[in-house]
């Protein structure tokens, strides 16, 4: 009788495991699911995870969810953060997710020719971004970030940014800015040693100018070279982004005569030089093009109405420029 017994309770054991592995292994959402977002809080035991990722929606057994991760041995190696259950995952592959820390991804697209102000606007309307910074000025923000620098204006590269769910806005200022002080040096580093930029931060200066100027990205070398030209001269740069810049708020839309005459530090119609700081996010081209720029006699460009520029070498064709393709 008693050997009976035990038998039974072998039997009825190979059965509890062999369903047991059979659960950790099958899909906990059917395929086609939406997929389901939780969040584990920091300094929670394997119990609670399990609690949490149920509480959330995820349609698991905590008890058997907490016994998988003790048995694989990945207990107390359970990360706190953000995540997202996708179709076709196992509980056995949903302990191995929280264990590598695998959160939700989730990305922030900072464009090229933004400036600093509507970069700030895409980060606080961000829905999955803790915003730690939402309430500091410019100036605390560059203590953390960019405490050399004494304006924020150009000193954030343009890219897509990716971050898991929940992070700190603070890491996208910081990702953005390394970002750009590494491609600036190095291209400092390879620029043409002709071009009158006493430091990279001059040559950024430029770069945001050209950003601004280009319609068409194959021109960007020479604009930059117009530029370039003009710098070694000591003529005015005379172009309307550093004004309209410098305008702000007073800016509508359109730019008036009156607007290229009323003075401001951004007025490159009535200051000499460049503009005290970037005017605006330059991306990798207007980089480029800034510290090599190409080797041209133009000093003058105007567009054409369809986004490509007609480049003059000197005043008169300049003038008839302006008289076939503005007037």
């Amino acid at each position: 009788m008693l050997k009976k017994l035990f038998s039974l309770i072998a039997i009825f054991s190979a059965l509890s495991i062999g369903a047991f592995v059979y659960w950790a292994q099958q899909p906990i959402t059917e395929p086609g699911h939406a997929p389901i977002d939780f969040t584990i809080e920091a300094g929670s035991t394997v119990r609670g995870s399990a609690q949490q990722i149920a509480n959330a929606g995820v349609p698991i057994n905590p008890v058997l969810f907490t016994w998988l991760a003790r048995l694989t041995g990945k207990a107390s190696r359970l990360k706190a953060g953000s995540y997202e259950l996708k179709p076709a995952t196992t509980p056995l592959s949903l302990v191995g997710q929280l264990a590598r820390g695998e959160f939700a991804q989730e990305s922030l697209i900072i464009i090229e020719g933004w400036t600093f102000q509507q970069m700030r606007q895409a980060i606080a309307g961000h829905p999955a971004l803790k915003h730690d910074t939402e309430r500091w000025t410019e100036k605390e923000l560059l203590a953390k970030v960019a405490p050399d620098f004494k304006a924020a204006e150009g000193l954030f590269f343009p890219d897509t940014y990716l971050f898991a769910k929940g992070s700190s806005d603070l890491q996208i200022y910081r990702q953005a800015n390394a970002q750009l002080l590494k491609k600036l040096n190095d291209g400092w580093s390879h620029r043409d040693i002709s071009v009158p930029y006493r430091s990279p931060y001059q040559a950024l200066i430029v770069a945001s100018i050209v950003e601004k100027e280009t319609g068409q990205k194959s021109e960007r070398d020479m604009i930059a070279g117009v530029f370039v030209n003009r710098l070694k001269l000591g003529m005015l740069l005379q172009t309307d982004p550093t004004v309209i810049y410098g305008m702000g708020d007073k800016y509508q839309g359109q730019i008036h005569k009156r607007d290229l005459q009323t003075d401001t530090p951004y007025n490159t119609y009535t200051r000499a030089g460049l503009p005290p700081t970037p005017i605006a996010l330059p991306g990798d081209a207007a980089l480029a093009a800034a510290l090599n720029p190409a080797k041209t006699d133009a000093l003058y460009f105007v567009s054409r109405k369809d986004g490509t520029s007609q480049f003059s070498d000197n005043l008169d064709d300049h003038n008839h420029a302006v008289s076939q393709y503005q007037r």
